[in-house]
This record gives C-alpha cells, structure tokens and sequence, in this order.
C-alpha cells in the first residue's frame, strides 16, 4: 500500500498546486490585520480615530514620507485600517474569498500573488496620486485576490458573474468616499495579471515561467515606485510645502 501510495501523483491545481482543503495563509493574515487594528485602538483610545495612534502615523502610507525613503510604508500601510467598519469589510472579503484562491494556488503562491497585490495598489496610488492622500488598508491586496478569483473561475469555466458585480459595486462605491480608487484597480491589475500568468504557464517548465512572472511584477512596481520618487524628489521644496498643509499638525 505504502508503494502504491508512492507510486500515484498527487492531485494539482490549475497552477501546478498540491491539492488541498487546508487553509493557513488566510486566517492567518486576518489575525494579523485584527491584531495591527487593535493596537491602534489601544494606543489611541478610540476605534473610530484609530489613525491617531503612534503605530497608525508610523506604518501608514504617506507618498511624500514614502519617496524620502521610508518604504515599509507601502507595505505596513497594508494592515491598517480606518476604523472598525473598514478593517470589517476587509476582512469579510478577505475570508471569503482568500479560502477559495489559497486553496487553487497553493499556500507560496497565494502568499505571493497577496503581497504583490497589495504593492500594486501602493504603487498605483503613488504612482498615480496625489501626495496628500493617507493610505491605509488591505483593499489593494483584497482586490487583487478578486482578481485572481475572477481568472480562476474563468479559467474553470464557472459563473463569474457575481465577482464581476461585487468588483464593480466596489469600484463605482470608490466615487462617493475617501477610498483609494487607484490602490484599489492596482491591486485588482496585479492579482488578476499575476494569476492569469500562472494559471497560462506551460506544464513543462511551469513553476520557471510562474517566477519569471513574479519577477517581471515586483519589477515593475519597483520601477513605478523609483521613478515617482524622482520626481517627488525633483520637486521636493513644492511638495514639502504640499506636504505641511496636508498634515498641519
């Protein structure tokens, strides 16, 4: 038995995955988003005005602070949210949706197509924004899972109808609030992308096609990133100025 066990391949996914019904990178991240918003709260005693923690002002996405060399943000920025009704609504997508890509992808994949979601939407806004937005949240990397969620079930010739109107309501919602529309459509850009180019990767060679996609992604983002700090830089003494009516205090 043990020979036979050895002898059949296991199952894979679309991406060349391992089949499987466990879930950890998932539950994972919403522990750690969870537990980023309820240091905020402690700090500043209030789970409405959270950003005014130490923490909040520290880790949250300033373009200008960003381009003067303070990169984590565009990471960190990642998992702070506005209040308990933004990290809510975020997180909610986050499980429902995080369960079905992880499973398909694999836990390195999923992990990787997150984070280069959630860069792609920092780099969109900072790219594309203006210097006086704060960003925050786990929208960009979300979104980019909808995205890759819309290519999976495409790809397996399921009913994506439903993706495309949640995806949709959410953009047109962008409109009418403070909401990173750019973060938001660069993440969803990148997952989509990233997800498609996996699940296209030949059999033979796949996982070499699947980093090679990878690194031409977190090229880009680093070039977009780069060139917008040179700019920013170039007009530094403007955007300091910018900058201090931004955040008076």
């Amino acid at each position: 038995m043990n020979e036979g066990r050895r002898s059949v391949r296991p199952a894979r996914t679309l991406v060349g995955a391992q089949v499987s019904d466990r879930v950890i990178i998932t539950p994972a991240l919403i522990v750690l988003n969870v537990l980023a918003y309820a240091v905020t709260v402690f700090q500043s005693g209030s789970p409405t005005r959270n950003d005014r923690s130490s923490l909040f002002k520290a880790t949250s996405m300033f373009p200008d602070l960003t381009a003067q060399g303070e990169w984590w943000r565009a990471v960190t920025s990642g998992f702070m949210h506005f209040g308990l009704i933004h990290l809510a609504l975020n997180m909610a997508v986050l499980y429902v949706v995080g369960q079905h890509v992880e499973r398909e992808l694999g836990k390195l994949r999923f992990g990787v197509v997150y984070f280069l979601s959630l860069l792609g939407g920092s780099a969109s806004a900072f790219y594309f924004g203006t210097v006086c937005q704060e960003l925050a949240g786990a929208s960009g990397a979300v979104f980019g899972l909808m995205g890759a969620l819309l290519v999976l079930w495409k790809r397996q010739r399921r009913d994506i109808s439903t993706i495309v109107v949640v995806v949709g309501i959410n953009l047109v919602s962008n409109l009418f609030t403070n909401a990173s529309l750019l973060g938001h459509l660069g993440g969803f850009v990148i997952g989509g992308l990233l997800t498609l180019a996996m699940v296209r990767a030949p059999r033979q060679n796949r996982n070499l096609y699947q980093i090679g996609a990878v690194v031409a992604a977190a090229v880009l983002l680093g070039v977009m990133f780069a060139l917008r700090a040179a700019q920013l830089d170039t007009d530094a003494e403007v955007i300091l100025e910018i900058a201090r009516t931004c955040r008076p205090n």
